[in-house]
């Protein structure tokens, strides 16, 4: 006897055997019932999720002469079997829309649809698979008849993209009931395969069946198709190993020593790794994919511990040890530079994927790990602020009110509005702004006690205003000569020279008077500030409240990252 593959001789029977898409077959089951069955359905979704099986099973309820009052067929009556099976039936017929795709076949379809079917009380159903193959003018042919049927006939299209049916046919969207199948999930198609593996007399531990049920990418067919090829290898008993080796899969134990190289090198390891791969026999592509799950996983577990990841229990245990040695940053990195060769199409174009593979690994490899910016100060010889402030036995809140001092992410510098000390390398008397405001005469003073002051200074201006150039002018007002970049413009409002005035008034004992020197474009409002000339200013204000910084940069190359 013939060989009958499993993704065929298990396929449903009934609505209620269809798995994941309930939202579907609850509704087509309730319209038979209620005989409320519409004359035309768009099925939409990925490959082997129910589509087609669903539309034969709602042309087995139509014309099942055994169907419950519930509105399932009996599965077992001739015109079922038929039907279930794919044979030709004449009230069912079944059309592959990619070999059957010109206007002549739609019109042949057409006029066979005019005829009644072939009994009292039986339905037509049309089920067009890979609709979206059809033309524009097939499409256009089957408008009027999709618009009025003739009694008692249903059309039912099957597509993996609507979004060219869209395009080619807008108008047939509406005149079809839509159901958009979800991918099945990886415990739902462990369940069946269970059950499928049950009824053939075989057996299989679930961590193999999870690992078929993760390849297959949410689709049953797929699913039965590859454990069909494991039972094929091993003759009934279906194991890990046999899996992998069916499904040309990379053992958890090489994604681990590659994890050790990118932690401690050496560097080289990563050619000898993929050698490895190669001589074995095993898909590059393959270990790649492979590659993106391990890295999601390890971040996954490096951001929450606990977190319910698809792997092994030994394997979550080494995965999490190694994500220790990686800062959140450096995965994400690392990540995005994974995902990145299948996004710009680089694998797919090459005709060996080996180079690729090589080259982002060490890129991965070589990839900086990212170092906190308040260490980075003190391997330099200073102190940074948090720790002179725990130091100098304070609470850590330099204004005693919830101030904060932040710390920069991925090397990125930034003052927080709330800190109240500014430190020199000189070793300049620091201003605390906790002691009482005592009034000066002297305006400059005034304007540097203010700038330091923090919480007085308008938001987004602080960096600016510390870098600006003051003087006193003849009349006793104040010159303001800020450096070139996006706080010119806002200098030029009169709301904000007037907040700053308010501000300084209870340094000075007066209201003051403000002038700023503004450029010529600037006086405009018309000016444009290049991106070099905004991440030069930056730099010179964060030079300004911290000296070791440009030191830093210098001798380590730092860049300024947005």
């Amino acid at each position: 006897m013939s060989h009958k593959a499993l993704a065929r001789k298990h396929r449903p029977r009934a609505f209620s055997e269809v798995a994941t898409q309930e939202h579907v077959s609850e509704t087509l089951r309730r319209a038979v019932a209620n005989n409320r069955v519409g004359h035309a359905y768009l099925f939409c979704g990925p490959r082997g999720v129910g589509k087609t099986t669903l539309a034969r099973v709602l042309a087995m309820a139509l014309n099942c002469p055994d169907r419950t009052n519930e509105g399932e067929p009996c599965g077992e009556c001739e015109s079922c079997t038929r039907i279930w099976g794919g044979h030709t039936a004449i009230d069912v017929l079944e059309i592959d829309a990619a070999s059957n795709r010109g206007v002549d076949d739609a019109r042949d379809l057409r006029e066979r649809a005019m005829y009644a079917p072939s009994t009292e009380g039986r339905t037509k159903v049309y089920i067009v698979d890979e609709a979206h193959m059809l033309t524009r003018e097939a499409w256009n042919a089957l408008l009027k008849i999709l618009e009025e049927p003739p009694p008692r006939v249903i059309f039912v299209f099957a597509t993996t993209e609507p979004q060219k049916i869209q395009q080619a046919a807008a108008p047939i969207l509406s005149r079809c009931q839509r159901f958009d199948f979800r991918r099945i999930g990886v415990p739902d198609i462990v369940a069946r395969l269970s059950t499928v593996l049950e009824e053939e007399g075989a057996s299989s531990p679930e961590d193999a069946l999870r690992v078929i049920a993760r390849k297959a990418d949410g689709g049953m067919r797929d699913a039965l198709s590859l454990l069909d090829q494991v039972i094929s290898l091993t003759g009934g008993e279906v194991d890990l190993d046999s899996v992998r080796r069916v499904l040309g899969l990379v053992e958890d134990e090489r994604y681990l020593d590659l994890v050790d190289v990118l932690r401690n090198g050496p560097h080289e390891a990563v050619f000898g790794l993929v050698q490895n791969l190669v001589d074995e026999g095993y898909d590059l592509v393959e270990f790649y994919h492979g590659l993106l799950d391990v890295l999601r996983t390890m971040l996954r577990l490096r951001l929450s511990p606990e977190a319910d990841v698809d792997v092994q229990d030994d394997v979550r245990v080494q995965l999490a040890d190694r994500a220790e040695a990686f800062a959140p940053g450096d995965l994400v990195r690392m990540l995005s530079a994974a995902a990145d060769l299948e996004t710009q199409g680089s694998l797919r174009r090459s005709s060996n994927p080996r180079l690729p593979i090589e080259m982002l690994l060490l890129r991965m490899s070589f990839l900086d790990k990212t170092v906190e910016f308040e260490e980075l100060i003190t391997a330099l010889g200073g102190e940074s602020k948090t720790n002179s402030v725990k130091d100098s036995g304070g609470t850590g809140d330099p204004q005693g009110e919830g101030a904060e001092v932040a710390t920069p992410d991925e090397g990125q510098a930034r003052r927080s509005s709330s800190v109240a000390e500014e430190d020199t390398a000189a070793g300049d008397d620091q201003l605390s702004v906790t002691e009482s405001i005592n009034p000066s005469d002297d305006i400059c003073e005034a304007w540097e006690r203010w700038v330091a002051s923090g919480p007085r200074v308008p938001d987004g201006l602080g960096p600016f205003l510390h870098a600006a150039s003051v003087s006193e002018e003849s009349d006793g007002g104040l010159l303001i000569t800020p450096l070139p970049g996006p706080a010119m413009e806002r200098l030029g409002r009169s709301a904000v020279i007037e907040a700053i005035r308010e501000g300084m008034t209870p340094f000075l004992s007066r209201m003051p008077i403000l002038r700023v020197a503004l450029s010529e474009d600037h006086q405009g409002g018309g000016g444009r500030i290049t991106r070099e000339e905004v991440h030069a200013d930056t730099l010179k204000a964060l030079y300004r409240q911290e000296p070791r910084l440009e030191r830093a940069v210098k001798e380590l190359d730092l860049e300024l990252m947005e």
